[in-house]
């Protein structure tokens, strides 16, 4: 009898063995399905935002470029400018017209001159 006790025995426990290995283990996500859409929703306005203000910084970028570009011709202009208006100066001075007159043939005629008020 001791045979046949045996026998049951390790039959009951490959049974009980067979038992636990067979149940199934359902795995809990640490996400429900809902938080793992909010979190990809909250992942694609993060990108949208970095990408947006990237682009921004990047238009700004260009327009202060275009700003330093601008001044430094306006200030080449304004010295081409000055430069003229010292020409202008120089050349109209009455000495030198008065020069370039008489080099002409013009004659200061004081009979001429007629005063108008």
């Amino acid at each position: 009898m001791s045979n046949l006790a045996r026998k049951q025995l390790e039959q009951q426990q490959t049974e009980q063995k067979v038992q636990v290995k067979s149940q199934v283990k359902l795995k809990k996500s640490w996400l429900t399905p809902g938080e793992k859409i909010m979190g990809l929703a909250f992942a694609g306005f993060v990108c949208f935002g970095s990408v947006h203000i990237i682009s921004n910084q990047a238009k700004i970028y260009d327009v202060n470029k275009d700003i330093q570009i601008m001044e430094s011709k306006i200030s080449e202009q304004q010295k081409v400018n000055s430069d003229l208006q010292v020409q202008v100066s120089e050349l109209s001075a009455y000495d030198r017209i008065y020069k370039k007159a008489k080099e002409m043939g013009l004659i200061k005629d004081e009979n001429n001159v007629k005063v108008v008020h």
